[in-house]
């Protein structure tokens, strides 16, 4: 396994969807597009009462952990203050952070869960509340839910219909977003020109998606079926080793690995390289983050921009969120507060 910081990255056959990818984003440790952002679980089965799983019209799946009704609206409001505080911090350090919050599945494919299974007022409106509050903190954040809305609108689907992960269209889309919001923060980026990833053609594999190969029974994959996903070779002339220093860097997870195309776009769209760190599972935003500012990368080469991303329905689940984050990531908001500040040297 490479280091989650290692410089070499390659693309293996494209019949394999494990990657260790990107030659201009400098990342991550081996892991693949099989690998979910579920909480470990055994294999439940899938039907409209699975605690893992909700099985909805035309095989589409949904993740059930979380609720479809109910948001703990003063839990926002506390991790947005946590946010805040990490984004004047890493400002006093000279880098300039923009928080992507990525929507939930279930906003755009609402009329596909399950009969009676229907999303309450307060998490349709739970997105909204989240970046309004950042807005209303001052912290720069992407609205991802309108750029994937127009995608949509627009006839490409923004899911995969049994896989909880965003499509290319949509992971281009808000690739595009960040990248205007970069260039708004730091209109003239490090680097030189001409040092973004090139886009290589694309390819399409069929196989299972994330939520029906990891929780149904062999029976119940065999009638959702496999789905369509569409990947980017490496372009030829993309280098394999790259060690460029990136000025921008996106930490997070699976949705920014690179297999979903969103650094290879926004490394394209800026022009520069572009690092990423991202893992799979319930390791959560809050130790992510930490990850990247106390690793030897962040302190050899500190970013101008550091895009943060993480997810809508577990936005309000902060650092000390047992049952939520596996129990190494577990700590106190103070605990979080002082790691953070002691990464950036303040």
């Amino acid at each position: 396994m490479k280091s989650v910081f290692s410089a070499t990255l390659r693309v293996p056959s494209a019949r394999r969807p494990r990657l260790l990818l990107l030659a201009a984003v400098c990342a991550l440790a081996a892991a693949g597009p099989l690998q979910a952002q579920a909480p470990a679980a055994p294999v439940a089965a899938a039907n409209q009462d699975s605690s893992i799983v909700l099985t909805g019209k035309d095989g589409w799946l949904f993740p059930a952990w979380g609720s479809l009704t109910d948001v703990d609206s003063a839990a926002v409001a506390r991790n947005t203050a946590l946010i805040a505080e990490a984004q004047r911090t890493l400002a006093a350090a000279g880098v300039k952070l923009q928080v992507l919050v990525l929507p939930d599945k279930a906003l755009f494919y609402e009329d596909k869960l399950p009969d009676g299974k229907r999303l309450g007022d307060a998490v349709r409106g739970r997105y909204a509340l989240e970046l309004e509050g950042l807005v209303n903190a001052h912290v720069p954040a992407v609205d991802a839910l309108q750029a994937m809305r127009q995608v949509k609108q627009g006839g490409q689907e923004v899911f995969y219909r049994s896989d909880q992960h965003w499509t290319q269209p949509a992971a281009d889309a808000v690739a595009a977003a960040v990248a205007a919001k970069v260039k708004e923060q730091v209109p003239t980026l490090a680097g030189q020109a001409g040092s973004g990833m090139p886009l290589g053609s694309e390819i399409k594999e069929r196989r299972f998606g994330d939520l029906a190969e990891l929780f149904l029974t062999d029976e119940q994959r065999k009638a959702i079926g496999r789905d369509t996903f569409t990947v980017r070779r490496q372009a030829e002339q993309q280098s394999l080793l790259d060690d460029a220093p990136a000025p921008v860097h996106v930490t997070g997870h699976s949705m920014v690995q690179p297999y979903f195309g969103f650094p290879q776009k926004l490394s394209n769209l800026i022009d520069r390289p572009v690092s990423v760190n991202w893992k799979p599972g319930n390791v959560g935003h809050w130790v992510m983050l930490l990850e990247y500012l106390e690793s030897p990368a962040f302190k050899q080469n500190k970013p101008q921009v550091l895009v943060w991303q993480m997810f809508e329905p577990s936005y309000p689940q902060g650092p000390d969120a047992r049952g939520q984050w596996d129990n190494a990531s577990i700590m106190t908001p103070e605990q979080w507060k002082a790691r953070l500040h002691k990464a950036l040297g303040q």
